[in-house]
């Protein structure tokens, strides 16, 4: 046997061979078989190429991937990987010919091809890392610093802890972990779901990996070989959320042009040589853009240069992360992780990993359990985590690294939903509490647990964040002789439905529709506010950021501050509450929240890029532990939501459970593509197989 490739009723591949490299091959393969179009684009993603087929929608992404190195810096981590692990670099390899081998036998059947008359690109050894530092880079939220200081700028410093928040740009997940004290089995059980971008193909692939060293089920990033972030090798399982550390600072640098090229202003306040050299973007139906890189000791610069930003504002920001600094992506974590046996297994391997900063939970059959950040943080001056640092000043240098902290359990229960915990010295802004409030006062309401109660939390809808709003409901009155602007009679008897509203954000609730747009209203008459109004206006830096700099997105995510704050600059809060419910209730909306918070999945393609009106209707919210976020005051749409479900049982694995937003296959016209959709949709998880004698054969390669 070289490998085998079998599948389930969902079309789940489960493949089997006799090394790991055979299995990392037929990875690649089944992975370019399943999702060639997709492996596509993250190809172009990685190498900031994606406007030559994606047009100028896509330009500011790969000015930003090639402002600040991300292919460079994934050649430069593999080489170091063929030095300082070569195991672990050929293994990388023989994916790599996989998914070249895979690429091959497709003929590149999937539509795509043919509408932007692309065929397969060769992928290259440093590709998987590419893929994993373009998917991930923007995870710790750097931007969020853009907004800090624009914000205080405009409204004073008091402002950034007030828009302090889980903000727009974010990445989240749910996790929990349910030691065997709690559970029917006495063994543990870990649940949860990862909170991202929905796209269509998914980010996340199921897959089987089996050969006389491990065998293990997990969730797939494809592109990337092995199971990162969520895994079961039958004898431990592990699962990750987004620990909100601060792991990426921006530098304001000086630059000046000489004639030997560009110098930057260092701390020691001399001038250095910085590297320099241009790109050519080659944009679908418009001409070539060239763009300068630049890089400087502090890292790569990606926003301005010598003469400012487009406007001419007089700024130049450098980019420093990780990666770019040590050479190490952390893919040596990856094939320890498969070949784990124990939790202590778990552990050792995460000591390898280096980005994104994650909060990891992991049992095992013999009681284990581990509760730890993994992950790389420098150790460096507090201003470093808030906003820009001028790079011509001492004081802001990296000096170490952080221990990744540990943490333990409560009451047989850990929860991690991006809130503080573990990592909270890590990091600057985290999630609200109310997804980890919520997850553990469930967990809480019943002694024992099994696996097949966890979809019960998954899809909770309950909001626990609408509670400032609905309070100054409850404080508006009806109107009267004496009080003439008070609600009038529509308006009163909509606040109170709301007031006896169950605060569920069920897909099928009027009530929760009325509600959602009473809050926009909310949102919208805050950001128009002229106390507010002066940060509407974003600085002019690249497209690609403006999304953490836009005030309506800003004022939605941080409304829970805005209602409770002590003194909201003057804004006569109770005048605008009231205002909003007048709009909603002169003009009600027609139908159910479900109506209008429609999934918006990302894809590639500029004609399928939008939302379309058949997409399903859904519960849950931003704040909800069904997080599926929406921008109040912009959109009820939900880009974001659980890009997987899970359900690791260590009692039994076949007990477990996972599940997609679509389904195994990126082929449109496969009936893999969306059949996992309805289960999805309506809270259920598809079964966990892994005995080959139930599965069907595919192929032998």
């Amino acid at each position: 046997m070289s490998a085998e490739t079998y599948r389930d009723a969902w079309g789940i591949p489960h493949l089997r061979a006799d090394t790991p490299h055979e299995l990392a091959r037929a990875q690649g393969r089944v992975t370019a078989r399943d999702r060639a179009w997709q492996l596509e684009v993250e190809r172009h993603r990685a190498q900031g190429t994606s406007a030559a087929f994606l047009g100028p929608g896509a330009l500011s992404w790969d000015r930003l991937a090639r402002r600040a190195r991300l292919a460079d810096t994934a050649r430069r981590c593999f080489t170091s990987l063929e030095q300082k692990d070569p195991e672990t670099a050929a293994w990388v390899r023989a994916y790599v010919d996989g998914v070249n081998e895979g690429l091959a036998e497709t003929g590149h059947p999937a539509p795509e091809f043919a509408r932007t008359g692309l065929t397969p690109g060769q992928w290259a050894p440093w590709t998987p890392l590419g893929v994993w530092l373009a998917t991930h880079i923007l995870f710790a939220g750097f931007p969020a610093k853009l907004w800090r200081e624009h914000v205080a700028a405009h409204l004073g410093p008091q402002a950034v802890a007030l828009f302090a928040a889980d903000g727009p740009g974010t990445a989240g997940s749910n996790g929990w972990l349910v030691s065997g004290e709690r559970t029917t089995t006495g063994q543990a059980v870990i649940a949860g779901d990862p909170h991202r971008f929905i796209e269509d193909p998914g980010v996340y692939q199921q897959i089987h990996l089996s050969c006389p060293e491990f065998d293990v089920v997990g969730l797939a990033v494809p592109g990337v070989p092995g199971v990162a972030h969520f895994g079961h090798t039958g004898t431990v399982a592990w699962a990750i959320t987004n620990a909100m550390a601060d792991y990426q600072d921006l530098y304001r640098e000086r630059l000046r042009r000489t004639g030997a090229g560009v110098e930057a202003l260092g701390p020691d306040g001399t001038w250095h040589r910085a590297a320099r050299h241009t790109e050519t973007i080659h944009v679908a139906g418009e001409d070539a853009v060239e763009v300068e890189i630049i890089e400087t000791e502090r890292g790569p610069v990606i926003a301005g240069g010598p003469e400012g930003l487009d406007d001419g504002t007089p700024a130049a920001l450098s980019l420093r992360y990780p990666p770019r600094v040590t050479s190490d992506l952390g893919f040596g974590a990856l094939l320890p992780l498969l070949r784990a046996r124990r939790v202590a297994d778990v552990d050792r391997a995460l000591d390898a990993w280096a980005e994104p900063v994650n909060v990891v939970q992991a049992a095992d059959t013999e009681g284990g359990l581990l509760h730890r950040v993994a992950g790389r943080v420098p150790v460096r001056a507090a201003a470093n985590g808030l906003r820009p640092v001028p790079a011509w000043e001492p004081g802001h240098e990296w000096t170490g690294w952080h221990t990744p902290p540990r943490a333990g359990l409560t009451d047989g229960v850990a929860v991690m939903a991006n809130q503080r915990g573990p990592s909270a010295p890590l990091g600057v802004e985290f999630a609200a509490p109310h997804r980890a409030d919520r997850i553990a006062a469930l967990l809480a309401g019943r002694e024992r647990w099994s696996a097949a109660d966890m979809p019960a939390i998954h899809t909770d809808t309950h909001l626990a964040s609408a509670g400032p709003l609905l309070d100054h409901l409850a404080a508006l009155t009806a109107a009267t002789a004496l009080a003439p602007t008070a609600l009038t009679p529509e308006a009163a008897a909509l606040r109170d439905r709301l007031l006896a509203w169950d605060r569920r954000m069920d897909a099928d609730s009027a009530d929760a529709a009325a509600y959602a747009a009473v809050r926009s209203a909310v949102v919208r008459g805050l950001a128009a506010h002229p106390a507010l109004a002066s940060a509407s206006a974003a600085p002019a830096y690249p497209e690609v950021l403006q999304p953490w700099l836009a005030l309506v997105p800003r004022v939605a995510y941080a409304l829970e501050h805005l209602l409770r704050a002590d003194d909201p600059y003057g804004i006569d809060r109770a005048a605008t509450v009231r205002a909003a419910l007048e709009e909603v209730a002169a003009r009600p909306p027609a139908g159910t929240w479900g109506d209008t918070h429609r999934l918006a999945p990302w894809r590639a393609l500029p004609d399928t890029a939008t939302a379309r009106e058949d997409e399903p209707g859904l519960s849950g919210d931003h704040d909800c532990v069904l997080c599926t976020s929406a921008v109040p005051g912009l959109t009820d749409r939900a880009a974001r939501g659980p890009a997987a479900r899970y359900v690791w049982d260590l009692a039994d694995r076949e007990n477990s459970r996972w599940v997609v937003p679509h389904g195994a296959s990126g082929d449109p016209d496969s009936p893999h593509h969306h059949d996992q959709q309805p289960l999805w949709l309506a809270g259920e998880i598809a079964p966990v197989v892994t005995d080959f004698d139930r599965l069907t054969k595919e192929s032998d390669d």
